[in-house]
């Protein structure tokens, strides 16, 4: 990593629509502030951001804001993570994570993998990348309401066990998108793509946008399938 530098403003060019300050749950080991970005194109049934959805929007913070910040939080925090909506929908998203570098911290990115090309640009500026798997592949629309959503994030589950970045791969699960039987063919595929570490993740009603599944509240995970799936993996977590 470079020597820590104050960057220009100019490089932050991603629409930056919020701020979670400190965290010690979205980069794993790290101390760290999340960055969320404006804009995603797909509408997943269960997301709790819906309002980071739309393109467009001003953003909610300036360039000059977010990096005074950054400077006051040097030696206090490890990393900045970049979170959405979907931060590889940018173009700015290289530069954003260059200029995080230059000031000293860590990268990390959550993604839904749904632009494999910017995932793979962005990869080798990341130390560690957490990747949504919505679904089994060939039936992500059910979750995303987007088509052809499974290919393109197979590309970018590839690409992610190729660059070597630390990471994890995770899902939400809610009984009313995915049956029990779909968590296991998840697992087995992901464990056969090499996979290590992986994660399913309890659906949270808050934000949800489907008030369907937003009435069906908080869900627990099947009992006795996490037997079944541990196995499969170096790291299995349901939280």
């Amino acid at each position: 990593m470079s020597a820590s530098i104050s960057p220009s403003p100019a490089a932050w060019t991603l629409p930056v629509a919020g701020l979670t300050p400190f965290t010690t749950i979205d980069f794993p080991g790290r101390l760290a502030a999340v960055v969320y970005t404006q804009g995603c194109a797909w509408r997943c049934r269960y997301c709790h951001n819906p309002h980071l959805w739309p393109f467009g929007e001003k953003p909610a913070l300036t360039p000059e804001t977010l990096i005074s910040f950054l400077e006051r939080r040097r030696g206090f925090l490890d990393g900045v993570v970049f979170c959405g909506g979907e931060p590889t929908a940018h173009a700015g998203l290289p530069g954003a994570l260059k200029s995080v570098r230059s000031m000293g911290f860590e990268t990390g990115l959550h993604t839904t993998g749904m632009d494999p090309g910017a995932l793979a640009a962005a990869l080798p500026l990341c130390d560690w990348v957490g990747m949504d798997v919505k679904a089994p592949f060939d039936r992500y629309e059910a979750v995303t309401r987007v088509r052809g959503g499974g290919d393109f994030a197979r590309r970018s589950l590839e690409a992610v066990l190729r660059s070597g970045v630390e990471h994890e791969f995770r899902t939400t699960y809610h009984p009313a998108l995915l049956s029990p039987g779909d968590l296991a063919e998840i697992a087995a595929t992901l464990a056969a793509a090499g996979v290590r570490r992986y994660a399913v993740q309890r659906f949270r009603a808050a934000g949800c946008p489907d008030a369907r599944l937003a009435a069906a509240g908080e869900t627990e995970f099947p009992e006795g399938l996490a037997d079944s799936i541990r196995p499969l993996f170096s790291s299995f977590i349901v939280r």
